[in-house]
């Protein structure tokens, strides 16, 4: 007597929609990973997830609303699709975890900033026990970089220092909702990092909220200088860049170690957020004008090729017109490459959103569109003096939008300046792959790109090209950047300004 075997279930499918910064970005990495080594696998494009991840963010006043349409959005979706999941972790989760299930009770999991290890567990507990599963808890139980991770790129990757941060800046709820700084040893990060290029990884970005203040949990403060010399000894890993460091802990020796460190680039994200000692005492920014601009100066004379980008929020409560010249003034001083400018909104459970003197939002608008101005001018004098210049790019994936059309590829100086290419000549044999070396002459300079159309000049195949091969020859989802700042203004905006 012979009985039938039932065909085995198909494994579930799952997408994570990220939104905020580049620590919501690298955590998405470890919850894909997680649903990956828990048997999920990612919803082909264009197809419905049975499980659907918000990785949410607490920092722009409008977060909520973007999170609740996007919940009303799939409610209809879930009715129509038995077993289906809606999780929601991250800032906003950790934030609003009582309201969540009760504005959308739709929603099967919602967890914390601080136990993004326990999704899995939290879908299987809902699903068996056919009732929301609300998770947070107050304190880092592992650090997101031992968990299991789902990297984006085959050629560069983040790597997380620290969480957290100790400071107290009035427009930020971040160390409300991440805590306190909690940093990991450095053997343990120089491990990773190591690990990381044996898979052909030649790009890493280090990750921090605060990530120059790193070492203040175990008592050193040189230990961010002493780890980029580290990883300036590490062979195979030919770029370091790192995001987001603060002006008030930025010393002397990290400058140091930039300039001496080859595999260090010449690119810094420095955070201004404003350019006036008033607002920046107002946003309980430890620092004033003077120091910010005697930091770009010594960046500047130990590393003369440095592209310099920032962060500036606009009508801070109690910005006058006297405040903004100055925040002109420090941009015509600095001469940025970049400037990520926010019009500033109230984040429900800062101090600043109930200071008095708010500014007319009409006004802001105004003065957003003319820093934006300024911006752009400088970011395009700047890139028009690198034309007729050979520089080494990394190919990247994903980055030029317009490539296809335009017959271009595209990829990231060391200064990390985003430059389309032109590959007229080149057989499709000697076409660089993403993770390859490319030398090239800047022919033309827009505000927020350049142009090389004068041919490829030299093709260096790299291993981190060979792991983009390995990686794309089976299928595999659209290729998606990895949150890094852009060079000029994005289109659209980051939903959050860097921390630091």
């Amino acid at each position: 007597m012979s009985t039938a075997t039932e065909p085995a279930a198909a494994p579930r499918t799952y997408e994570v929609k990220t939104h905020g910064c580049q620590m919501n970005v690298h955590d998405s990495e470890r919850l894909s990973g997680l649903l990956e080594d828990a048997g999920y696998l990612r919803a082909p494009e264009g197809e419905q997830a049975d499980v659907v991840v918000f990785n949410t963010c607490a920092v722009r006043e409008n977060a909520d609303n973007k999170l609740y349409g996007n919940l009303g959005h799939l409610a209809p979706v879930k009715a129509k699709k038995p077993g289906m999941q809606i999780a929601v972790g991250g800032c906003l989760a950790q934030k609003d975890r009582d309201t969540i299930t009760k504005r959308a009770p739709w929603v099967d999991v919602v967890f914390g900033t601080h136990n993004i290890g326990s999704l899995p567990v939290l879908l299987e507990r809902a699903r068996v026990q056919e009732e929301a599963q609300v998770e947070i808890i107050e304190s880092l139980e592992v650090f997101p970089s031992t968990l299991p991770t789902k990297r984006e790129s085959a050629y560069a990757a983040w790597v997380s220092i620290s969480v957290g941060c100790n400071n107290t800046c009035t427009f930020c709820i971040v160390p409300a909702l991440r805590g306190k700084e909690k940093d990991r040893r450095p053997g343990e990060i120089l491990a990773e990092i190591e690990a990381l290029v044996a898979e052909g990884v030649t790009e890493i970005t280090l990750l921090g909220q605060n990530v120059n203040a790193y070492g203040v949990e175990f008592g050193d403060r040189q230990a961010f200088s002493k780890l980029l010399r580290a990883c300036g000894e590490i062979e195979g890993l030919e770029r370091v860049r790192f995001t987001s460091p603060h002006p008030a802990e930025f010393t002397d020796d990290v400058i140091e170690a930039m300039a001496q460190t080859s595999n260090v680039m010449p690119s810094l994200h420095m955070p201004l957020q404003s350019g006036s000692d008033k607002v920046l005492k107002d946003m309980r920014r430890s620092y004033r004008q003077s120091k910010y601009l005697g930091i770009i100066e010594r960046v500047r004379a130990a590393i003369p090729d440095a592209a310099i980008t920032t962060d500036i929020i606009v009508g801070f409560p109690g910005e006058t017109e006297e405040d903004f010249q100055a925040t002109l003034d420090v941009v015509r001083a600095a001469r940025f490459s970049a400037a990520y400018t926010f019009q500033y909104s109230k984040r429900p459970g800062t101090p600043a959103a109930v200071l008095e003197d708010q500014v007319d939002p009409a006004t802001v608008k105004d003065r957003y569109q003319r820093l934006v101005a300024l911006v752009e001018e400088i970011s395009w004098e700047e890139n028009k003096a690198l034309v007729g210049r050979t520089v080494e790019l990394m190919v990247a994936e994903g980055e030029g939008r317009k490539d296809a059309a335009t017959h271009r590829l595209s990829g990231r100086a060391p200064d990390n300046r985003l430059v389309h290419f032109s590959v007229e000549g080149l057989g499709e044999a000697d076409l660089p792959r993403p993770g390859d070396m490319v030398e090239v002459e800047i022919t033309y300079a827009a505000p927020h790109h350049l142009v090389a159309d004068s041919g490829v000049t030299s093709v260096r195949r790299t291993r981190a090209g060979d792991a983009w091969e390995r990686r794309t020859a089976a299928p595999a989802p659209a290729a998606v950047g990895l949150g890094m700042p852009a060079v000029g203004v994005p289109d659209p905006l980051p939903d959050a300004p860097a921390c630091g």
